[in-house]
């Protein structure tokens, strides 16, 4: 059996108790070497440039900004488990290294399975795939700003070049650097559809499809003025799926 490794690890929260609780119950952990500790982004950036951890335990809400800033500020090359009390629902870090989230408080149990999950990826070196459910809010850069996404807000995603535009029923619009592959992989399949090579859409917005010339198909979205163009290897399946719903 080869030796384990031992993450080096950093907590950032701007609460000193929430930080030393963590570290507490991090002891008892032999996989865990607590390197440092950091009160807000700033002091976050300079802990990470000198002590360059291995794992990091992030909080979201700190006082006039958020742990996803870190992100903007310094090339982070270590895991990253997140500290939340945002909600109860599962906050999915699309665009930066996350591999799971705690919410506060930190309960002992589930933080053995963040550190058990951890040690699992590492041991396979197999990314562990992410699967959303329309309930989870995903952390999305769009058009340079970051927003919190609900996955069944989600109306349309379309390719556009090497990025996706991204329509929400939240009035969201705007480019995402995430490929349509991606979004195809990690969207749960009983709500999302590919109807084109180039289009994904939430099948819970569909309305009605129409029969264009030349056999082509179009879809009709709720408070949606423009038609999708629908493969047709696609349309029979889309009917399907809007008849069972």
């Amino acid at each position: 059996m080869g030796k384990s490794i031992k993450y080096r690890t950093l907590i950032v929260d701007d609460e000193k108790f929430a930080r030393s609780d963590l570290r507490e119950l991090l002891s008892d952990f032999p996989v865990i070497e607590v390197v440092g500790e950091a009160k807000n982004i700033k002091t976050a950036v300079e802990a990470i440039e000198e002590l360059k951890p291995d794992l990091i335990f992030l909080d979201i809400q700190f006082p006039g900004e958020t742990g996803f800033e870190l992100f903007d500020k310094t090339d982070i090359n270590a895991k990253v488990i997140f500290v939340t009390a945002y909600d109860e629902f599962a906050i999915r870090a699309f665009d930066v290294n996350a591999c799971d989230y705690l919410l506060k408080p930190v309960n002992p149990d589930r933080l053995a399975l963040a550190i058990k999950r951890l040690q699992e990826n590492h041991e396979s070196s197999v990314p562990r795939s992410s699967s959303f459910t329309n309930e989870d809010s995903i952390y999305l850069q769009m058009n340079y700003k970051y927003y919190f996404v609900r996955v069944d807000s989600i109306i349309k995603i379309t390719a556009a070049d090497h990025f996706t535009e991204i329509i929400t029923s939240r009035g969201l619009r705007g480019l995402t650097n995430k490929p349509l592959w991606e979004w195809a992989e990690c969207l749960p399949k009983e709500s999302f559809i590919q109807v084109h090579r180039s289009t994904i859409i939430n099948m819970n917005f569909a309305e009605s499809i129409e029969r264009g010339a030349n056999y082509s198909y179009y879809l009709n979205l709720k408070n949606f003025e423009t038609q999708i163009p629908i493969s047709r290897r696609y349309a029979s399946q889309i009917k399907k799926q809007m008849t069972v719903q």
